[in-house]
C-alpha cells in the first residue's frame, strides 16, 4: 500500500498505529490463536494491558463487583499511552459499558453482545440472532440491556460440556482444544436444535473466536465474534487509505 509522504507531524501520545487498546483480564488460561488475548489473532497492530484482580470467576460469576475503577484507571492508561478506542476480554463486561465510555472518554467496544442488535437487522423477519455463551445461568437481563440486545434472544452456554467452560472460568494452565471446539459445536447444535428460527450467532465469549470456522462449516449459519466486532471497531479508527485516487473514478 502506498502512502503520502509525511511534511509534518503532531505528537501527543507515545504508541502510534495501535488504535485499539484491550482490557485484559487477569488470566493464565492458554489463549490460542484466535482468542481475543493472543496477539497473532489480529491483523492490525493492539495494546493489551491486564486489570489486575479481573478473574474470570469474578467477572462472569461474580458481575465484576469491586472492579469497576480498576478497569477504568486501566481505560485510562490505555488511552494515555496511544489507544483511541478500548475494548475488553468479557462479554459479561456490557455491564460497564456506559461508565467506561463515560470515564475514558472514547469509544468502547465492551462486549461481543452489542453486536446482537446488528445482525438482527441483517436478517428476515422469521429469524432471530441466537447467543452461545460461556455462562448461561450467569447472563442475565441485565447484560443484554446494556448491550442493547432484546430480552428473549436465545442463547445456550457450554458449561455443561467437557472442557471449554471449566478450563476458562477456574483459570487452568492446560487445555484441550479439540475438546473446546467440541463444546462449542455441541453448543452450537444445541441452539438450533431448541431454537429453529435462529439465523446467525454471535459468540459472547472472546474465547471462542478460534471455533467459529468450524460452527460456521457444521451449521451454515454466519457466526459472528469480538472478532468480527474488534475488526469493524478498528476500521473505523483508523480507515484505510486507498492509493491512485483520482478527481475522475473512470
Amino acid at each position: 500500500m502506498n502512502h503520502r509522504p509525511v511534511t509534518s507531524a503532531k505528537g501527543g501520545k507515545t504508541v502510534y498505529g495501535s488504535t485499539v487498546g484491550m482490557l485484559m483480564l487477569d488470566t493464565v488460561f492458554p489463549r490460542i490463536p484466535g482468542d481475543f488475548g493472543n496477539a497473532v489473532t489480529w491483523p492490525f497492530p493492539v495494546l493489551y494491558r491486564v486489570v489486575r484482580g479481573a478473574s474470570p470467576d469474578r467477572v462472569v460469576r461474580h458481575r465484576a463487583e469491586g472492579l469497576l475503577d480498576a478497569f477504568i484507571d486501566t481505560g485510562k492508561a490505555l488511552v494515555a499511552d496511544g489507544a483511541d478506542g478500548l475494548s475488553t476480554t468479557c462479554g459479561f463486561l456490557s455491564l460497564f459499558q456506559e461508565e467506561l465510555t463515560r470515564a475514558v472518554n472514547v469509544p468502547v467496544a465492551s462486549s461481543s453482545l452489542m453486536q446482537v442488535p446488528l445482525v438482527q437487522k441483517l436478517l428476515p423477519p422469521d429469524q432471530q440472532v441466537g447467543v452461545i455463551t460461556i455462562s448461561r445461568e450467569s447472563l442475565t437481563a441485565e447484560h443484554l440491556l446494556a448491550a442493547g440486545a432484546p430480552q428473549d434472544t436465545p442463547m445456550v452456554g457450554t458449561e455443561n460440556g467437557r472442557e471449554f467452560t471449566r478450563v476458562i472460568l477456574e483459570d487452568e494452565q492446560e487445555m484441550d482444544v479439540d475438546a473446546c471446539r467440541q463444546d462449542l459445536l455441541d453448543a452450537g447444535a444445541e441452539l438450533v436444535r431448541e431454537h429453529p428460527q435462529v439465523g446467525a450467532i454471535v459468540l459472547e465469549c472472546t474465547n471462542m473466536g478460534p471455533h467459529a470456522a468450524d460452527l460456521r462449516q457444521q451449521l451454515g449459519l454466519p457466526i459472528f465474534s469480538i472478532i468480527t466486532f474488534v475488526s469493524w471497531f478498528q476500521s473505523g479508527l483508523l480507515p484505510r487509505r486507498f492509493s491512485g485516487i483520482t478527481d475522475d473514478p473512470r
